[in-house]
């Protein structure tokens, strides 16, 4: 018999630079772009904070580093502009379009992709966002 083990996506951590953003700005964005839920058990000064929603989605994670931000994701959506004004909204700022989609640059340093639907089983359990 082989041993066998098993893996899966369970976090996606946000480095944020703690020259560049302050953690509770990096948590009240991405919480709010994403409709996320902060953990309750954070404390101030804490270097880490999760996010986390449905089940069955991978748990997001905010981390405090001594070094440029980083992470990249897209963000699916049925209307690129409307998600694209809604997120500026929050504080997010256009870099540039390509093609059909928009990168973005969170208040966090973090850039990111606004994009049309990537994923057969869209729209299933998206956000409904009043515009």
């Amino acid at each position: 018999m082989r041993a066998m083990h098993r893996s899966r996506l369970v976090q996606l951590f946000f480095d944020c630079d703690e020259n560049h953003v302050k953690m509770d700005d990096a948590v009240r964005f991405w919480s709010a772009a994403l409709g996320l839920t902060p953990d309750d058990d954070y404390k101030p000064g804490d270097r880490y904070r999760g996010l986390h929603g449905r089940d069955g989605l991978p748990r997001i994670g905010l981390q405090q580093v001594q070094e440029p931000s980083a992470i990249h994701l897209d963000i699916e959506t049925d209307d690129v502009e409307a998600e694209v004004k809604r997120l500026e909204k929050l504080g997010a700022t256009r870099k540039r379009q390509v093609k059909t989609w928009w990168v973005m640059r969170a208040p966090t340093g973090h850039d990111f992709c606004v994009v049309r639907p990537q994923t057969d089983d869209f729209p299933g359990d998206a956000n409904v966002w009043d515009d």
